[in-house]
């Protein structure tokens, strides 16, 4: 049998599928799980997983952190406000000089959590997306299959809308994907996009599904309990718009630490997160997510108006003829 047959074939295998595989419901089968973590920018994932790593390593857990994000802010707060070297940064310089990065090069611990940041092009010098994906092949070059942790949580730019960013939910690289938002639109617009690239690719078999939301900056108005509800996730966490929390997050100190006040809250997260399921959601239409908030704050009842080509033009139209040739019937 000739290639072009197997793969007209496999087409077809393909096509007569009634639907994706389920999303597994079970336990991880993986030693580690690769966790995911997106949401849009300023809405607390760094502080959200500085935190939680942290708390993971006080519970004897082995943790990897890695920043997908092009800003490469996601170590800061842990590194107490301490730029982390990025792994394409490092490797561009060193290849420069014809030295080969290693471990030692790109990756960093505190109290027991270990951490990384991929990086980005310079502003204006290349794609952020295509940086992750080439922050990825760097990674496998030091052997990340080959490692091992218990946890590696992912910092990702909600902007699933380019490729790389998505890369772990088109190419199964993670189990599953965690979002962080906030009772305001914005957020739940880009907790939503995500919540569609994972439908997207699920029903393409893809087996990577979201395993809740965490609610940062919460001040109990509940439109982010209400979005989780209908696309149909769990709230792993709501973290209170708390004055200590934003003072102390400002100046880079881990609020989340055994023995603090907020250590109960960040024990719990890590226990949700470590044994929330992939669940498969179920996506809102832009008027389904307005429909979460107050008509008065998202301007609801404001009627679509056409506009006329005498608008367009700033006032009377003057007809053209018409260059269409028009043949006599016979």
């Amino acid at each position: 049998m000739n290639i072009d047959v197997q793969y007209t074939e496999r087409l077809r295998a393909e096509a007569s599928k009634e639907g994706p595989e389920p999303v597994p419901s079970g336990e991880p089968t993986s030693k580690t799980q690769v966790i995911a973590i997106y949401g849009k920018g300023g809405i607390g994932k760094s502080f959200t997983l500085a935190n939680l790593s942290y708390m993971m390593a006080q519970l004897g857990k082995r943790v990897l952190l890695i920043g997908c994000d092009p800003k490469s802010d996601t170590t800061s707060l842990l590194f107490g406000g301490k730029a982390c070297p990025t792994i394409i940064e490092t490797s561009s310089k060193m290849k420069s000089a014809g030295d080969e990065v290693g471990i030692e090069d790109v990756c960093f611990k505190r109290d027991g959590v270990f951490a990384m940041e991929l990086g980005g092009p310079e502003v204006g010098r290349g794609c952020g997306g295509r940086g992750i994906i080439h922050g990825f092949e760097l990674l496998e070059k030091l052997g990340f299959h080959d490692w091992s942790f218990d946890y590696v949580l992912l910092d990702f730019l909600g902007d699933v809308v380019c490729g790389g960013f998505g890369l772990p939910i088109a190419r199964d690289m993670c189990q599953k994907v965690i979002v962080v938002g906030s009772n305001d639109l914005q957020s739940l617009y880009v907790a939503n996009n995500v919540c569609s690239a994972v439908d997207y690719f699920q029903k393409l078999g893809g087996n990577v599904g979201v395993a809740g939301m965490v609610v940062n900056k919460d001040d109990g108005t509940g439109e982010a309990q209400a979005f989780a509800d209908s696309v149909g996730i769990p709230i792993l966490s709501a973290i209170p718009a708390d004055d200590d929390i934003r003072r102390k997050s400002a100046n880079y100190e881990i609020v989340g630490k055994p023995g603090s006040q907020w250590a109960a809250l960040f024990e719990q997260l890590a226990v949700n997160v470590a044994e929330a399921v992939p669940e498969h959601p179920q996506p809102l239409s832009q008027d389904q997510l307005l429909d979460l908030f107050k008509g008065e704050e998202v301007g609801r009842g404001v009627q679509l108006e056409p506009a006329t080509m005498a608008d367009m033009c700033g006032g009377k139209v003057v007809e053209k003829a018409s260059l269409e040739v028009i043949y006599d019937s016979v």
